[in-house]
């Protein structure tokens, strides 16, 4: 199992660093289901596994000219403000038990996890519907101020289960009339950011890390974000991300149907 978990790892970066997202969102499945970690803990482990990979996709994509800053601050700024508040506040919040019926009990665990799936539900809607080139080309950008929201629903969405929110991202980029490269280098650099935010407060607060393990994780990811950045110039990402959806769709719907029927 520990070896399909390190193969995967290499998707989560392939993927990141060819569509700019997507890939994080495996990252707590990956964690919890093919090494047993606890969803808390793996969502701690996540966020440095998508700042990490963010941050090795960003030095690739700064090179090639690909990263935005004027609009990567809109939202990264708002988005680790709600790393932040998400990490520290509402996480503590939830109980360890929410309620039971029966047999079945609702715990802090199984409702991450059930959040996590409905979030890969999304994504995955987002992944496999065509995107209208024409819509895109027509508009050519978004209120600040709606930037600055987006920044802080998509940094609460990371804090609260680990994701880097690339998905959510990169659409929004894209209608700022960013080309599909700046866009998944903006991201990244935003996802970086706020991840890394995240991670280091977790130490703040005294979760438990074991580095070796975690540093290995990453660097295998790491290796395919490279990967992936490197095949954006051969591959287009379009053609890519509807497969791709089809495969979060799936397995949000299995972890949703495993923690609610068979627990």
């Amino acid at each position: 199992m520990e070896l399909a978990g390190y193969l995967l790892a290499i998707l989560v970066g392939f993927t990141m660093g060819l569509i700019g997202g997507g890939g994080s969102i495996l990252t707590v499945p990956i964690l919890v289901y093919l090494f047993g970690m606890d969803t808390l803990l793996a969502s701690s482990y996540s966020l440095f596994v998508v700042g990490s990979t963010s941050a090795i996709g960003v030095l690739s994509h700064y090179r090639q000219g690909n990263i935005r800053f004027k609009n990567a601050l809109f939202f990264g700024l708002p988005s680790i403000i709600g790393v932040f508040v998400t990490r520290k506040y509402l996480v503590t919040l939830i109980p360890s038990v929410i309620f039971s019926a029966g047999d079945f009990v609702m715990t802090k665990s199984i409702l991450l996890l059930i959040l996590f799936a409905l979030l890969m539900i999304t994504a995955s809607y987002y992944m496999i519907r065509k995107s209208d080139a024409k819509d895109i080309n027509l508009n050519t950008g978004i209120h600040k101020e709606t930037l600055v929201l987006l920044g802080f629903i998509i940094g609460s969405l990371t804090g609260l289960l680990g994701a880097g929110g690339g998905f959510m991202i990169v659409p929004v980029l894209i209608y700022c009339s960013y080309t599909m490269k700046q866009a998944v280098g903006t991201s990244l650099f935003i996802m970086a950011l706020s991840a890394f935010i995240g991670f280091l407060g977790d130490v703040y607060l005294g979760v438990k890390i074991d580095y070796f393990f975690l540093l290995k994780f990453s660097g295998i990811a790491a290796i395919g974000i490279l990967i992936g950045t490197s095949l954006s110039n051969y591959i287009t990402p379009t053609k890519l991300k509807p497969a791709f959806g089809v495969f979060i769709l799936i397995s949000g719907l299995y972890i949703l149907i495993k923690e609610t029927l068979f627990y």
